[in-house]
């Protein structure tokens, strides 16, 4: 029999994780090809892209029903023929970027932002995601993970998120339809709570919630895999705590969300710290001991 040693594979975490995603884009792209939307043909996307050249300003929803009135069979749905149409979509003009951040930085005190990202799991499920966070502060108010959220689900989670009626006088989200639902629009108005709904495709408009969720990715879940919901809200809720007390942010001038003690300044050479292990040692919280 051969030496255990001479098989043994030693890989780093990182190879590990790298070989997780592959595997998942690998299996659920396999999975689409197998119960996705059937191909569609050539001649319908051609006929797509001469209804669109000689109708530029059709939207996809307006060429898809011109061809249903045109009675053409197996009509691609509005998504898919907006893959065939050469769009360019203008930059947001300075007038509209100032416009927005005026109301943001008049408001940020009293502003919250939300939006929903997706996590895969060990299994290559999917997982989502919902994060709350104060504009002023950038603390992360609120958080929390589903396999199937629904706009009775985030409403609850918001119904945790403000106990007391500890509540913002502003909400910005995105066109998600959870967020723009009749069932959490309704939640909103009740809890006295004014809905700031970005434009289409705009995810400038919606800048702190966006940013904290790249933050999220790139320093937790590009390093590790949730193996289940219980997980990853273990996961979430210790870095979230780190993020909150221990991490600097360059958008309060190198503070924390969470204000941490007064410290006397010291020299480097006259500094001890005592490291705490953050995530079995992907980060570390440090105070100054004598």
């Amino acid at each position: 029999m051969t030496n255990w040693k001479e098989v043994l594979l030693i890989v780093r975490p990182e190879t590990v994780i790298r070989w997780h995603r592959t595997a998942f884009k690998m299996y659920w792209s396999r999975l689409s090809k197998r119960n996705g939307r059937p191909a569609i043909s050539k001649e319908t996307i051609q006929l797509i892209k001469r209804i669109h050249k000689e109708n530029p300003l059709l939207s996809p929803e307006k060429i898809h029903e011109r061809m249903l009135v045109l009675g053409i069979k197996h009509t691609p749905a509005p998504n898919t023929i907006a893959k065939y149409l050469s769009v360019t979509r203008k930059p947001p003009s300075d007038r509209q970027i100032q416009s927005w951040k005026t109301f943001l930085k008049n408001h940020h005190h009293e502003l919250w932002a939300t939006d929903f990202f997706t996590i895969p799991t060990y299994k290559f499920q999917i997982l989502y995601g919902l994060v709350i966070i104060h504009h002023q502060t950038r603390q992360i108010v609120y958080f929390a993970g589903t396999t199937n959220p629904t706009a009775q689900w985030t409403i609850q989670q918001f119904r945790n998120a403000t106990p007391f009626e500890k509540a913002p006088k502003y909400l910005l989200h995105d066109n998600d339809p959870i967020f723009c639902s009749r069932a959490f629009q309704s939640f909103l108005k009740s809890s006295g709570i004014t809905s700031k709904k970005t434009a289409y495709r705009s995810p400038w408009q919606n800048p702190y919630a966006e940013r904290v969720i790249g933050t999220i990715k790139r320093e937790l879940l590009d390093h590790v895999i949730p193996l289940n919901e219980r997980h990853l809200h273990s996961l979430l809720r210790e870095y979230i705590n780190y993020y909150n007390t221990e991490r600097p942010h360059q958008g309060i001038s190198g503070n924390t969300p969470t204000p941490p003690p007064i410290q006397f300044p010291t020299t480097a050479e006259k500094t001890n710290l005592e490291a705490t292990s953050v995530l079995n040692g992907l980060y570390h919280s440090y105070k100054k001991i004598a």
